[in-house]
């Protein structure tokens, strides 16, 4: 059934990609700061002296608050649009990232930098993923993609950005920088970007129907796997590879190699799914992601380490700007928003309980490579997760409602 919209609003018009720029700037923000805590990770350990367990677990509380959180963000941008979600995203993140430069015991820093930056991510993400999404219909994939390429940009910006300015004026300073300049690039966001059409016909179906659905088990299963492996990377690459030798900001900089290649995965692997179909594309991503881990723990040079860098940045851009579509293509773009967001909530369990596990098997065998062989094993077991997914017919038209 067609999307009828209301006079002054067109799909895919000119306010419909404004949207999709300011997502992409929204998406930058929030994980430039989030991703860039791998740099914060051993001046932080180092101060408070606390083990590795102890102090990633700042970043799996950050990481759970925002997928648990996009649920109910979801709900909100799909109710009062996406202006004043964003503004409560930039609140938390000033608020969170100054409390945390203050902080004098690490417990703080799980109060303040986990719900601060948790909430930010929260309200600058999965809303605005549902907001291009309705937007689109044609070419939802590439759109998305486009959106997410944000998540890539301010990977490879904050990362290598926060270790400079740790190097300069230390950690504290460092996140009263971000939380500032964060919160400040989301205020704009949030007045520039446009609410989308409302599409017509069929209500949403039930979030309690979806869940009993073989198709939502297996992306849940599927998201909550990938996110423990996804995040030990993200957690644990720059100290393995200072481990290695290799000097800090450079040690910091592969996160932007991750971030770097994730662009190039989002956009490409958008477009190319708009045609070659979006599910197998999708369940693609996680056999590369998984795959991506045997190169890691294969060697701790800087080659290596920059190859496993690009090419699971590869494999987890294509999965996060595929998931919305995909999801919409199995259950409709009404109620996209709080959808998503529940699904997203595999992705906090995984954040949460990945590198806090990751961190106890580092310091029980003094190296990385059982927390690297166990992210691997997690990211195989996702892929094989999806692979009971259909794939709808070539010329099926995606639901609508």
């Amino acid at each position: 059934m067609r999307r009828r919209t209301r006079p002054e609003v067109v799909l895919e018009s000119t306010a419909a990609w404004v949207s999709v720029g300011a997502a992409f700037v929204s998406m930058a923000a929030v994980f430039g700061v989030a991703y860039s805590f791998g740099a914060f990770f051993a001046p932080m350990a180092e101060e408070f002296g606390t083990g590795s367990g102890a102090t990633s677990l700042v970043f799996s509380i950050t990481a759970c608050c925002w997928f648990l959180l996009g649920s109910v963000s979801g709900r909100a941008v799909d109710r009062f649009g996406p202006r004043p979600v964003l503004l409560v995203g930039a609140a938390a993140m000033a608020v969170g990232l100054l409390v945390t430069s203050a902080a004098q015991q690490l417990w703080v820093g799980y109060l303040a930098y986990g719900l601060g930056v948790g909430i930010a991510v929260a309200c600058g993400y999965v809303p605005m993923v549902a907001v291009v999404s309705a937007w689109f219909d044609r070419r939802r994939a590439l759109a998305v993609g486009i959106a997410v390429a944000g998540i890539g940009v301010g990977t490879l910006a904050g990362a290598p950005l926060a270790a400079a300015l740790i190097a300069e004026h230390g950690w504290r300073w460092a996140h009263v920088v971000l939380g500032v300049g964060g919160a400040s690039l989301l205020v704009v966001v949030a007045f520039v970007v446009r609410r989308p059409p409302e599409p017509v016909g069929e209500q949403p179906r039930a979030l309690r129907e979806v869940v009993r659905t073989a198709e939502f088990r297996s992306m849940y299963a599927a998201t909550l796997l990938g996110s423990v492996a996804l995040f030990i990377a993200l957690v644990f690459l720059p100290a393995s590879a200072m481990a290695a030798g290799i000097a800090p900001v450079a040690a910091a900089a592969l996160i932007g190699v991750v971030g770097v290649a994730s662009v190039v995965g989002r956009l490409v692997i958008g477009a190319l799914a708009d045609r070659a179909g979006r599910v197998r594309t999708f369940q693609a991503c996680f056999a590369v992601l998984g795959a991506s881990f045997a190169i890691w723990l294969a060697g701790a040079s800087w080659p290596g380490l920059l190859a496993f860098a690009i090419v699971l940045g590869s494999g987890y851009g294509g999965w996060i700007a595929l998931q919305p579509t995909v999801l919409a293509e199995l259950f409709g773009v009404r109620g996209l928003g709080g959808l998503v967001g529940l699904v997203y909530t595999g992705a906090g369990i995984g954040a949460f309980i990945g590198p806090p596990l990751a961190g106890v098997l580092v310091d029980a065998t003094g190296g990385y490579r059982w927390a690297i062989a166990a992210a691997g094993a997690c990211g195989l077991a996702a892929f094989l997760a999806l692979l009971p997914l259909p794939s709808p017919r070539k010329g099926m038209t995606p639901p609508t409602g």
